[in-house]
């Protein structure tokens, strides 16, 4: 049985493993929350992309948006000013500037371009402009009108979507940079912080954590499990920074892991918290992970929270700071079970002095102590009847002088009686 000690608040603690140091393992999940996760050779990749076209644009990077927006409006100018220089030469207007044309002042490709551009960014200088002599040349309009329109309406959509993007908003709400184990309510306990960093928006939500397992197997399979965590009072009202808490008790995966174990153990613990956005209305979710190197055993949060008269003062210089305390360094179980032996121990120890008897009541002969039984104190210590002797006596005899000790050991009282001389031996 490992020896049951405590953390001591001055010292570090280190723990060798069998096998020296272990290498650093690829992360599941980041600690911005983003999965560290390649998919390749998707089948139909592209076909899903231009399927879900939005959730693609929503997506991808600013400058990758800004390029293929940029390039949708100068493309569409391009093509429309294409078919409005085919129009004016298959008319004439290149040739004959005196005949009437179906655009005025578009007699090059240049100023078909730049009639195109107008027209679509409805900026009307006054020098082009459509005539009622080509049929053709109004439905081209009408068309780019209607174009136009929706292409602005896609760009509006996606640059508002993205950036009221949950990402953005999550960053807002971040994770403690280390979990800690330390006793809480006579229990060891694994607890976090999270805090929203922005001032005016009250959130609220729900917390989760899960202990996430990745196995290779020597055959290179990569097996994922994930064990759920209980999280006590897990709906959060998040006004200021809550630490939020797992008890370790029967049941728990950490239950029987000492703080040994956990310096040798293997996963990873996945942290989330899901709310509402009272500003917006949108659902996000934030969440990070922890090694078991981000663990600290033995550690406290630092309270963050002050409160004078006017308001409740945060000062989140100490979100992530932590106070080494005194904690066990054996397991939660063997820890409940010294803990109930303890507690078994004092019970055994009250019933014993609630059974002996109060000294007053106590059966005793004299103050000192005595080994025979009550019975036999209580019998010596009742008065026994006393015996009268009477006895004739001559006048010239002497009285019994019997001694006082002997008097009180045998309770005997002797009673004298003097001889009367009238009475003679006959009368005897």
């Amino acid at each position: 049985m490992p020896k049951y000690l405590s953390v001591n608040p001055f010292e570090e603690v280190s723990v060798k493993t069998e096998n020296g140091p272990r290498s650093k393992k690829q992360r599941y999940i980041r600690k911005e929350g983003s999965c560290s996760v390649v998919f390749r050779h998707v089948p139909e990749e592209w076909l899903l992309f231009v399927n879900d076209i939005f959730t693609t644009l929503v997506e991808i990077r600013w400058r990758v948006m800004f390029l293929i927006f940029a390039s949708s409006y100068i493309l569409s100018w391009l093509f429309f000013g294409i078919l409005f220089f085919i129009i004016a030469l298959a008319h004439g207007d290149i040739k004959d500037h005196n005949k009437d044309p179906c655009v005025y002042e578009v007699h090059s490709f240049t100023a078909a371009f730049l009639f195109s551009l107008e027209t679509q960014t409805t900026i009307g200088y006054g020098f082009r402009g459509m005539s009622e002599n080509c049929m053709i040349a109004i439905i081209i309009v009408t068309i780019q009108d209607v174009i136009s329109c929706f292409i602005d309406t896609f760009v509006i959509g996606i640059v508002v979507a993205k950036m009221a993007s949950a990402r953005k908003r999550a960053q807002t709400v971040g994770f403690s940079n280390h979990a800690v184990v330390n006793l809480r309510d006579g229990h060891l306990c694994l607890s976090w912080r999270v805090g929203d960093f922005r001032r005016y928006h009250m959130v609220e939500g729900s917390a989760s954590a899960q202990i996430l397992h990745t196995t290779v197997q020597a055959t290179g399979e990569v097996n994922i499990t994930y064990e759920d965590l209980a999280i006590h009072q897990k709906d959060i009202i998040l006004v200021t920074p809550t630490t939020v808490f797992h008890r370790i008790e029967p049941g728990s995966p950490l239950y029987k892991m000492s703080l040994e174990d956990l310096r040798k153990a293997d996963f990873e613990l996945v942290v989330s918290f899901t709310y509402t956005d009272d500003s917006t209305g949108m659902l996000h979710q934030t969440r990070t992970s922890y090694t078991t190197d981000e663990i600290l055993w033995g550690h406290l949060f630092q309270e963050m929270i002050r409160v004078n008269k006017k308001y409740y003062k945060v000062d989140y210089n100490l979100f992530n700071n932590t106070a080494k305390v005194l904690v066990p360094v054996v397991s939660a179980e063997e820890y409940e079970q010294k803990k109930n032996e303890k507690e078994e121990q004092e019970e055994q120890k009250q019933l014993r002095r609630s059974a002996r008897p109060s000294p007053r009541h106590s059966p005793r002969c004299s103050p000192r102590p005595s080994s025979r039984s009550p019975q036999k104190c209580d019998q010596e210590n009742r008065l026994n009847a006393p015996t009268v002797t009477v006895e004739l006596m001559q006048d010239n005899q002497p009285e019994p002088n019997l001694s006082t000790m002997e008097a009180e050991s045998q309770h005997q009282d002797t009673l004298t009686v003097l001889r009367d001389p009238t009475i003679t031996e006959k009368d005897k």
